[in-house]
């Protein structure tokens, strides 16, 4: 398939989804030869999971179907500019390239308001609106210690 045959399959789901009880925003894995290797729907309402966005979704489905934490040569195609935990999942994916129809302006015009999240990221801890503090340092370290010092880990 295309990059627009695939991008418009993306936006197939997401109306689909519509239809389902869904969020509208859809999202397909696919390699360098435009086959599709998974799919993803936006279910956060309808399964009371407020991480089962359609990127997310897609991620985890395709890393099952090939037994793998990389999906490195794969790309993905999104109805939506993917939101920030969106596109955190995609980067630790290790994708090759987002494609995307709608704008993050566009979610946001329909009440999708990710802009928040981007502003605190940039805040000191302290700072941000979720009240956060850091507890046991101490004896949290020994724990990034020991893995650093591990000789048989699996990097990623």
């Amino acid at each position: 398939m295309t990059s627009e045959e695939l991008m418009k399959e993306a936006i197939r789901l997401a109306n689909e989804n519509i239809k389902n009880g869904g969020g509208p925003f859809g999202a397909l894995i696919a390699d360098r030869d435009g086959n599709i290797v998974s799919t993803g729907v936006n279910r956060v309402t309808a399964d009371n999971d407020p991480t089962a966005h359609a990127e997310v979704s897609a991620i985890r489905s395709a890393s099952e179907k090939l037994k793998t934490f990389s999906l490195e040569g794969y790309v993905i195609y999104t109805s939506c500019e993917p939101c920030p935990m969106c596109l955190g999942a995609i980067y630790w994916a290790h994708l090759d390239k987002i494609y995307y129809g709608n704008t993050k302006s566009d979610a946001k015009d329909i009440n999708f308001d990710d802009s928040f999240i981007y502003d605190e990221l940039s805040l000191n801890p302290a700072e941000r609106k979720l009240a956060s503090q850091q507890l046991l340092h101490s004896e949290a370290i020994k724990t990034f210690e020991r893995w650093a010092n591990k000789t048989d880990k699996t990097p990623y």
